[in-house]
């Protein structure tokens, strides 16, 4: 496994991830030790000086930010046509393709992802013991959902194309065994699906999915073996509500987050992941299946409207981009749709930071940069907090640490 060496950052123009609205630190220094955790975070003039060994970057006044955390993706698979039917493609030529992938994410400026069905947990081993490049790995390993819901691509002939996707459960019972199963299988969150979906061939986005008292036994369950996030799939209005009553931790998707909804979550507290990037730039019927584009068309004006609504109360949000449903490695293009919308830049950069670390409950040692904290960061050319747009830009993303391992490094030289 790659160990640090000690890592001085000058020259650089500070945003921290917090988003309290606290002006940038200029001609900021940033200190990580050898064992990858921020020492010093701030200005030249209080820095500690520099030691023997220590391995100095100039950033010549770009922006460095905490690592970003995509709390949505799909990197066992390349497309939304591969997710229902995996059977196709070559098992190991896939293990390298996902390889690629995480690597492509990582080198967008993504440190962490919470990969929500179709990633086994090795692949989160083979990034922590070093014998592959990519961001932190959270994994819900497969979907949880009801037979002809959102997570059941049999088709009629009763043959699973997706090679094991999914667990499917038509009960209290039965959710609390397929629960068991995925815990035992190294899921570090529960993917459950409240509603049918886009992509699904057998359901549309307002069908529900697991009922209430479903999802309640999924969070009690968790709660039974150490607690875990929940992850609820969640479009239509109907399931949204069951999966909030339930006591997920999170909302993805949330297109029909109306009104009551959003107050409902509000009261809870529960996070929205509402991955923008599949409406604004998800629409692509060449990576779709013709049922997937008909849906998508019909939902994008009203989810718009929703999610706006939702920032606009409050709603605790949390970025994620259902990457696989839009391309690899483009992932900071959600900070522009979450702007769009009616977020300003610095908050829109806290959804990606400091918010989604408190969604995994990483809080502690991810998300903003602090002392203490694990040294991940973004360097990028531009002021993302005068225009977010500067992070879309993978090119533009011209050096990510992870644990004060620089990974990426495209600053000119000389």
């Amino acid at each position: 496994m790659t160990t640090a060496t000690p890592l001085r950052i000058t020259g650089a123009r500070i945003v921290d991830g917090t988003g309290t609205g606290a002006a940038p630190v200029t001609d900021g220094v940033v200190c990580a030790d050898a064992d990858g955790v921020l020492r010093y975070v701030g200005p030249a003039a209080g820095a500690p000086a520099a030691a023997p060994g220590d391995r100095v970057v100039d950033v010549a006044g770009r922006t460095v930010l905490p690592g970003f955390i995509d709390c949505h993706v799909h990197l066992g698979v390349e497309t939304a046509k591969d997710l229902g039917n995996r059977v196709r493609l070559d098992a190991t030529v896939e293990v390298f393709r996902t390889a690629e992938r995480m690597r492509r994410t990582l080198e967008a400026g993504i440190t962490t992802v919470r990969d929500l069905g179709g990633l086994p947990a090795g692949y989160r081993t083979a990034v922590e013991t070093g014998l592959a490049v990519g961001p932190r790995i959270r994994t819900a390993v497969r979907l949880l959902g009801h037979t002809g819901g959102h997570s059941d691509f049999t088709l009629p002939g009763g043959f699973d194309p997706s090679a094991g996707l999914s667990e499917i459960a038509d009960s209290p019972d039965e959710v609390r065994v397929a629960v068991r199963r995925l815990l035992r299988d190294g899921a570090d969150v529960i993917k459950l699906c409240a509603t049918g979906g886009m992509s699904s061939p057998h359901d549309h986005p307002d069908d529900e999915g697991l009922s209430e008292e479903e999802i309640r036994t999924v969070v009690d369950e968790v709660s039974r073996h150490g607690g875990r996030p929940v992850a609820a799939h969640a479009q239509g209005t109907a399931g949204i509500l069951n999966a909030i009553r339930g006591g997920v931790t999170s909302v993805e998707h949330g297109y029909g987050l109306d009104a009551h909804a959003r107050e409902l979550a509000g009261e809870r507290g529960t996070y929205v992941v509402p991955t923008l990037s599949t409406v604004f730039d998800g629409i692509d019927r060449s990576r779709m299946e013709p049922s997937h584009y008909e849906k998508k068309v019909r939902w994008s004006g009203v989810t718009k409207e929703n999610i706006s609504a939702a920032i606009a109360d409050g709603v605790k949000i949390a970025l994620g981009t259902d990457s696989a449903m839009v391309p690899h490695g483009r992932n900071l293009r959600e900070l522009m749709h979450l702007v769009a919308l009616g977020m300003s830049p610095a908050d829109a950069i806290a959804a990606g930071t400091r918010v989604a670390a408190e969604l995994l409950g990483v809080q502690d040692r991810a998300g903003t940069l602090e002392a203490g904290k694990e040294a991940d960061l973004v360097v990028c050319d531009g002021d993302p907090l005068a225009d977010v747009a500067a992070l879309a830009d993978p090119a533009s993303v011209r050096l990510v640490a992870r644990s004060g391992v620089i990974r990426k490094d495209t600053l000119p030289r000389g």
